[in-house]
C-alpha cells in the first residue's frame, strides 16, 4: 500500500479513536504540555518585534515535531510498519478535537435550553475569546455556531488534511502553528508584531482545509449548495480571517442563518461582516450546527479511508479468481 493511503487510513482511524476516547485531561495532553512550554518561553523571550515572534514560531514547530519524528523513526526501526502506523494514529488523535468541540458546544446549548444564561456565559470562554458579559441568548448562540464552524476547520479537517498529506510530523507542525496562533496571534498592542508570524503561518496552514470544509458542508447540505457558494464567494472575503470567514459563511448558508455582527474582546470592539442571508441564530441552532459538524467529520473520515478500502478490495479481487467471475 502506498504511503499516502496508509497516512489517510491512519487519519481516519484517529477520527474513530477521538470519537471513542476524546481528549485526555490537560495534565496528560501533549498539546497542553506544548502550550505551557511555549508560555514559559514567551515570558522569557518576548519582545515587540516580528523577528522575535518568528523565532518563537520556529522554536514551537521544532519542539512539536522533533520528538514526533524521533518517536516515529524509533517505532519503525524496532517494530516495523505496524508500530509506525500506531504512532501515526496516536499523534493524529492527539491533534483532533471533534469530540471535545461537540461536548463544549453542547454544554453551552444545554445551559441555554434550561434558561441558565449565567452558566452559559461562564462556559462560553472555552469556545470563543469574546467577552461573554452582557450577551443575550441570541448572541451566545451566534458565538457558539461561529465557533463550531471555525473549529471544524482547526480541530477536525485541517489536522486530517495534514495527517494524510505529511503524516505525524506534518500534523504535529500544524498543531504547533494553530496553537501558537491561538496564544499570540492577536491584533493588540502586545502581539501585533510578536504574533504576526504565528498568525500568518496559521492562515497558510488552514487555507486549503477551510475551503475543503466548505466543499464538505455543501456535500452535506445538497439543497443549499447555491446559497453556500454565494456566501463563501461574496461574503467570506469581508471577514477579518481568510479562513474562518469561509467556514462560517458555509455553515451560515447551510443552516439558513445570519452570522457575524458586533463582537467585544475586552475593551476592543469588532464589527464583522454579516454572513448568510437567513435569520438570526437561536439556542436551538447550536444542536443543528453540532450535527452539521459531525456530518462534516464523518464525510472527511470516509473520504480518507476509501482509498485504503479500495486497495484492499483490489488486492482481494486479484487473489481470488471467483471475484472476477471465473469458473
Amino acid at each position: 500500500m502506498t504511503g499516502w493511503r496508509r497516512r489517510a487510513a491512519s487519519a481516519a482511524a484517529a477520527v474513530v479513536l477521538d470519537h471513542l476516547v476524546g481528549d485526555p485531561p490537560d495534565r496528560l495532553h501533549p498539546v497542553a504540555w506544548f502550550g505551557r512550554a511555549m508560555t514559559r518561553r514567551e515570558q522569557r523571550a518576548w519582545s515587540d518585534q516580528r523577528l522575535s515572534g518568528a523565532r518563537h514560531l520556529g522554536v514551537g514547530i521544532t519542539v512539536a515535531t522533533v520528538p514526533v519524528a524521533l518517536l516515529c523513526a524509533g517505532a519503525r526501526r524496532t517494530s516495523g510498519v505496524a508500530a509506525g502506523g500506531a504512532v501515526s494514529v496516536a499523534v493524529a488523535t492527539a491533534t483532533l478535537g471533534a469530540r471535545s468541540l461537540d461536548r463544549r458546544a453542547a454544554e453551552v446549548g444545554d445551559a441555554l435550553s434550561w434558561g441558565r444564561i449565567d452558566e452559559a456565559r461562564r462556559t462560553l470562554p472555552v469556545l470563543v475569546g469574546r467577552d461573554p458579559a452582557g450577551l443575550d441568548e441570541a448572541e451566545i448562540a451566534r458565538a457558539v455556531v461561529e465557533s463550531v464552524a471555525e473549529n471544524t476547520v482547526d480541530a477536525v479537517v485541517a489536522p486530517l488534511f495534514w495527517a494524510a498529506l505529511g503524516g505525524p510530523v506534518a500534523v504535529a507542525a500544524y498543531r504547533a502553528v494553530n496553537t501558537l496562533d491561538a496564544m499570540v496571534g492577536y491584533r493588540n498592542d502586545r502581539y501585533r508584531r510578536f504574533g504576526w508570524a504565528s498568525a500568518r503561518a496559521d492562515d497558510v496552514a488552514n487555507f486549503v482545509p477551510a475551503r475543503v470544509t466548505a466543499v464538505i458542508v455543501a456535500l452535506c447540505s445538497p439543497g443549499r449548495v447555491r446559497e453556500i457558494v454565494r456566501a463563501v464567494r461574496r461574503q467570506a472575503p469581508g471577514h477579518p480571517s481568510p479562513n474562518a470567514g469561509v467556514a462560517e459563511a458555509a455553515f451560515a448558508a447551510a443552516l439558513g442563518l445570519r452570522l457575524g455582527g458586533t463582537n467585544r474582546y475586552g475593551e476592543a470592539v469588532e464589527h464583522r461582516v454579516e454572513l448568510g442571508d437567513g435569520r438570526a441564530a437561536t439556542p436551538g441552532d447550536i444542536a443543528r450546527a453540532r450535527l452539521l459538524a459531525r456530518r462534516v467529520t464523518g464525510v472527511a473520515a470516509a473520504a480518507l479511508v476509501s482509498p485504503f478500502l479500495w486497495e484492499l478490495w483490489r488486492g482481494a479481487r486479484s487473489r481470488r479468481p471467483w471475484c472476477r467471475g471465473a469458473r
